[in-house]
């Protein structure tokens, strides 16, 4: 093919592997050259150009050599292959989706790249690793995800080994309105570096709208890896194609547009609570989920507090402004409607509103030592309540709008198999409505679906895949399912699906709520899976329904033998719920059991858990 006679002419020319047709008078090369390269590039499958690409640069690396045989050839490019290990510590799936779309890029740069959860890596393998690429969310209050905790307490222990030979970089995921924010991440970051790793790129840390700075450091990690030539390749869009054809074109950066076939209020009359049960059609979209998964919707702020801050701040509804990075505009009342977050206060808001009204009084909020009342301000409160407390009248809509985040999506736990209801998906939302500093306050998504969401409208939604909620493969394997109120949606979805696929393993469900007349959330159905022997036992616990309030905890601890005998038998323990309370006390119960009927020690019953989790027998999707 003479190609070692074109090797040097070809990198110096930066070709760009796509399909452009050479010509003599606007290359460097001669007829015959141009003949042979056109004949060959339109040809190549993105695999081989990618090898070749390493082949080329090894040929221009060989000092003083003026061919390569053509033998050598194919151990050439392994030869200046790079290794990379990326692990991901997921709770809701985000770093794990990051993770496996910088597995991608990296690979089609020609990186040797090894990807696993923490849970799966095994930490004794840490020192022999080159170039570890972490990607972490942080969860509730500065903690590692369920998935990290072994990895994450091996590596802060004194088992964790020197890494002085390993270069390292961290993407870090949270969310600026809570205050360990990206904390999981920094710890990382600060330990590696601790025990002599060195960075290859600075750790970014990402708010809840990441996109952006995750390709930007994904870019910066691989530009380190390969060089300046990967780099602009990788910005160049040189990445190869995602696997599988058949995948949506629909995602959180572009959702569907789902219609909604059901809205109801699942409450009995006289309920203190209203929890929507919301069907939404994916007919037509593409869009795939299993049993487990959650889906992200896209809300809209309550016309009332947009209206309250529009005349709050003299502003002129139809004034257009820009919403994205791009220079697109909308009329300001739809940009605050659909496109920003209005409803939470974060440090770093105050800090950009700080600096378009110097004179406001915020600076002095935000100085050292006054952390303590800089949370309890933020806490419950909304830019509306910022805009009166200091008199923020004046400042333009544009400039304002400017510093606001966008707007996040809500993530709900599926209710729903996609085998019982092909084509739709179903969601369990509870709403939120309360008073404080003298207003009313909403939910922004659930006030949303239950006050202006009918059947028949549109709803922005993407599905976030959550691989660290599964059922268990073999469908023989026994389950126990902790749901208390809207808690027990994805369980919905795993009887449905154990229903659809013929399992015959045993499951227990423990849910709970208020009243057991007006709050037992789709009791119809449990009572049908009870009957037809697809749900082997459930219990349930009303806490006002007796003197003493009773929750699903005191129910397990009440069955404590039996469930310990299930656990003995290789029962999966799935939770879903409350993380700040219920999820605490779930896991605490778990503990107690483990050492009134297993007769361990307080450290051996952790342990065990500890090792459940690692097993995937015990999995939790809390919020």
């Amino acid at each position: 093919m003479k190609i070692e006679m074109l090797g040097n002419q070809i990198i110096a020319c930066h070709v760009r592997w796509i399909e452009l047709v050479l010509q003599v008078t606007n290359s460097p090369f001669n007829q015959e050259q141009v003949e042979l390269l056109n004949r060959i590039l339109p040809s190549l499958t993105d695999n081989q150009r990618v090898w070749l690409s390493g082949y080329l640069s090894a040929f221009q690396g060989a000092a003083g050599a003026a061919a390569v045989p053509a033998a050598a050839a194919p151990a050439a490019a392994p030869a200046q292959a790079k290794e990379a290990t990326v692990l991901f510590g997921s709770q809701t799936g985000n770093s794990n989706g990051l993770a496996k779309k910088l597995a991608k890029k990296l690979e089609a740069q020609g990186v040797q790249v090894t990807l696993s959860s923490m849970s799966d890596f095994k930490p004794n393998g840490l020192k022999k690793v080159q170039n570890l690429l972490i990607v972490v969310s942080t969860h509730g209050e500065g903690e590692p995800p369920d998935n990290a905790i072994a990895f994450y307490e091996f590596l802060h222990s004194k088992r964790a080994p020197k890494l002085d030979g390993m270069q390292f970089s961290v993407l870090a995921l949270g969310d600026t309105s809570y205050e360990y924010f990206c904390q999981t991440g920094k710890d990382f970051d600060a330990r590696l570096e601790e025990l002599g790793a060195k960075r290859l790129t600075p750790r970014v840390d990402c708010d809840v709208d990441f996109a952006d700075a995750a390709a930007e450091w994904m870019d910066q990690v691989a530009g380190s890896l390969n060089g300046a030539s990967a780099a602009a390749a990788v910005s160049g869009g040189a990445e190869a194609p995602a696997a599988g054809a058949a995948e949506s074109e629909y995602s959180r950066s572009n959702p569907f547009q789902a219609e909604v076939l059901e809205n109801l209020n699942l409450n009995g009359r006289g309920s203190d609570r209203e929890t929507r049960h919301v069907e939404l059609s994916l007919e037509g979209s593409n869009l795939q989920y299993e049993a487990g998964d959650s889906l992200g919707v896209y809300p809209e702020n309550h016309p009332r507090l947009v209206d309250e801050l529009i005349e709050a701040m003299g502003w002129n509804a139809e004034e257009p402004v820009a919403v994205n990075k791009n220079g697109e505009q909308k009329p300001l009342r739809d940009a605050l409607l659909r496109n920003f977050e209005i409803t939470v206060l974060t440090k770093p808001l105050l800090e950009q509103v700080a600096k378009l009204a110097s004179n406001s009084g915020i600076g002095e909020l935000l100085e050292a030592g006054r952390e303590q009342e800089l949370r309890a301000y933020t806490n419950g409160r909304d830019l509306l309540d910022l805009v009166q407390d200091y008199s923020l009248k004046g400042i333009p809509a544009g400039e304002f709008v400017s510093v606001l985040r966008k707007m996040p999506p809500r993530l709900y736990s599926i209710a729903s198999s996609p085998k019982a209801y092909p084509d739709e998906v179903h969601l369990t939302v509870r709403t939120v409505r309360y008073e404080a500093q003298g207003r009313n306050r909403y939910g922004v998504c659930s006030v949303h679906l239950s006050e202006r969401v009918q059947p028949g409208d549109p709803l922005p939604v993407f599905v976030q895949s959550n691989p660290s909620f599964k059922l268990p493969e073999n469908g023989d394997t026994p389950i126990i399912m902790i749901g208390p109120g809207t808690g027990v949606a994805p369980f919905r979805a795993f009887l449905g699906e154990r229903e659809e696929t013929g399992a015959e393993g045993k499951s227990w469900l423990f849910y709970g709520d208020q009243h057991f007349a007006t709050d037992f959330l789709y009791q119809v159905e449990w009572q049908r899976w009870l009957k037809d022997g697809v749900l082997t036992r459930m219990d349930v616990a009303f806490s006002r329904d007796t003197d003493e309030k009773v929750y699903v905890q005191h129910r397990m601890l009440e069955k404590s033998r039996e469930l310990y005998q299930w656990l003995q038998e290789g029962a999966c323990v799935y939770v879903c719920g409350d993380e700040k309370k219920m999820a605490h006390d779930v896991h605490a119960a778990l503990a107690t059991i483990l050492e009134q009927e297993g007769g361990l020690s307080p450290e051996e019953a952790v342990e065990y858990l500890n090792r459940m989790q690692q097993q995937k027998r015990y999995q939790r999707d809390v919020y």
